[in-house]
């Protein structure tokens, strides 16, 4: 409990990885903070999303590889054992239990309230606890939103009586279903339809539009397409789903706009995803409940008079993944403790006091076979934005390390260069293994590393780094 009963330096709504990073970045600056938390601390990335889904899907991207190698591959028989697959997810997972989260907070004086928060006014938060009571948390300084978003589902007959799978469910199940139908193309959907595949369900991908991860470079998608092909999903391009029937045994049928049924168990929606505002008593603070929170670069809520209320991490939808979340969170809970204190923040476009890579350099891993690394901008991004840039790609497959890596080894990567500063303004891989690759191009990104610097940056040989040199081989000509 704060020094003056409920009353706190910072409240913290939302306990998920950006609310954690804020609240310790705050409490590190010598500030009382309270964390009021609804639900399991450690949030969705620790118990439906980020670890429990790539627990699922790393044991299918070892396999794959141990498959694309000579003398491996005769080595490796039968399937993925999901039993042992789903055991070590539910490890991942913590058991879906959060005694860890909640010691680590109590090991470094954050106070934790168990309920649902709501703003109640500038400065105030009122909490319905998870024991039946209410408390009133008053905020001396701030007030920071971290409560993330939750899977949008389209409005369909049927949909809401079917009870089908969100990404949380296909990230929790603890049965493979015979047949699932995945709905959508984004991350979410292609990865649980690589996941689930590998476990034996029979995937049916149903995909609105004409391609794959449509905020990619094309090419990406393509490939992420035949490689799920390949594994034996059925991917439908250019079909929407029109209704869903849960017949009495517990099979669903979807009606889809070209005429046809499919029959499936179980059928996951990744139609996108909403912020968790719309119980928030956003409207108490003059902004619209349901909404997302706009911020400006030190986490500010714009539109609140006071600069008291600040949003970090998805729900001010600046960039809806962890890694930016905690980013956010580090900056801004320093930003806090920092103007508590009357320390002078350093708001230079680079500086400490505010989060420039939510515009410049945001890089996200796709964990499908092949994987999708990409930080910064597409081609077609840097285009409408008014760069002169200039696309510079390279088949992975020409590169000495890939060719080990894998036997016939598919690959590409695209670097597009701003042609005015000789930089690069987005990088994509495209292959298997090339997760790690991404930092690389995020410091090059990040850094605004002119390009006759990176020709000094010599990568080691034979790995599938050396791609750097041929793609600036390739850029000189």
């Amino acid at each position: 409990m704060g020094a003056d009963g409920d009353s706190y330096d910072l409240v913290v709504l939302g306990a998920g990885p950006t609310g954690e990073n804020l609240a310790d970045r705050a409490r590190a600056g010598g500030l009382t903070v309270a964390v009021v938390e609804q639900e399991l601390v450690g949030g969705e990335c620790s118990y439906w999303a980020c670890m429990p889904s790539k627990a699922l899907l790393r044991p299918a991207a070892a396999l794959a590889d141990a498959r694309r190698l000579a003398g491996v591959r005769e080595a490796v028989g039968g399937e993925l054992d999901a039993g042992a697959v789903l055991k070590r997810r539910d490890g991942f997972a913590s058991n879906w239990q959060d005694d860890g989260q909640v010691a680590w907070l109590e090991s470094v004086g954050i106070e934790l309230v168990r309920g649902h928060g709501r703003l109640d006014g500038e400065r105030r938060v009122t909490v319905e606890t998870s024991d039946g009571g209410s408390r009133t948390l008053t905020a001396r300084h701030a007030v920071a939103v971290c409560t993330g978003t939750r899977a949008a589902l389209p409005k369909l007959p049927g949909l809401a009586e079917a009870k089908v799978w969100t990404s949380r469910e296909a990230t929790s199940a603890s049965i493979v279903p015979g047949r699932l139908a995945v709905v959508g193309g984004g991350v979410v959907a292609v990865e649980m339809a690589t996941a689930w595949r590998a476990l034996g369900s029979e995937v049916t991908l149903l995909v609105r539009g004409g391609q794959l991860l449509d905020r990619t470079e094309d090419f990406a998608g393509q490939l992420v397409a035949d490689g799920l092909r390949e594994a034996g999903v059925d991917v439908r391009l250019g079909v929407s789903v029109t209704a869903v029937h849960r017949a009495e045994a517990g099979t669903l049928t979807l009606d889809l706009s070209d005429g046809s049924r499919l029959p499936a168990d179980e059928a996951l929606f990744a139609t996108g995803r909403v912020p968790n505002t719309a119980d928030l008593g956003l409207d108490s603070v003059g902004l619209t409940p349901g909404d997302w929170i706009a911020t400006d670069d030190s986490g500010v809520a714009t539109g609140v008079p006071g600069g008291w209320l600040y949003a970090a991490g998805d729900v001010n939808h600046r960039a809806l993944l962890t890694h930016q979340g905690k980013y956010q969170g580090r900056i801004f809970g320093q930003v806090i403790a920092d103007r508590v204190a009357g320390r002078p923040l350093d708001l230079a476009p680079w500086g400490r006091s505010v989060a420039t890579a939510d515009h410049t350099a945001v890089p996200q891993v796709v964990f499908t076979d092949p994987e999708v690394a990409a930080v910064g901008l597409t081609w077609r991004q840097a285009e409408e934005a008014g760069l002169r840039v200039r696309a510079v790609d390279y088949e992975l497959g020409n590169v000495a390390g890939a060719s080990l890596y894998a036997d016939g080894y598919r690959g590409r990567a695209r670097a597009v260069v701003d042609l005015d500063r000789e930089t690069l303004v987005g990088v994509t891989f495209v292959g298997p293994g090339v997760a790690e690759l991404l930092h690389s191009a995020t410091i090059a990104i990040a850094g605004e590393v002119p390009l006759s610097r990176l020709w000094h940056a010599v990568p080691a040989f034979p790995t599938i780094s050396e791609v750097w040199l041929r793609l600036l081989e390739t850029y000189r000509g």
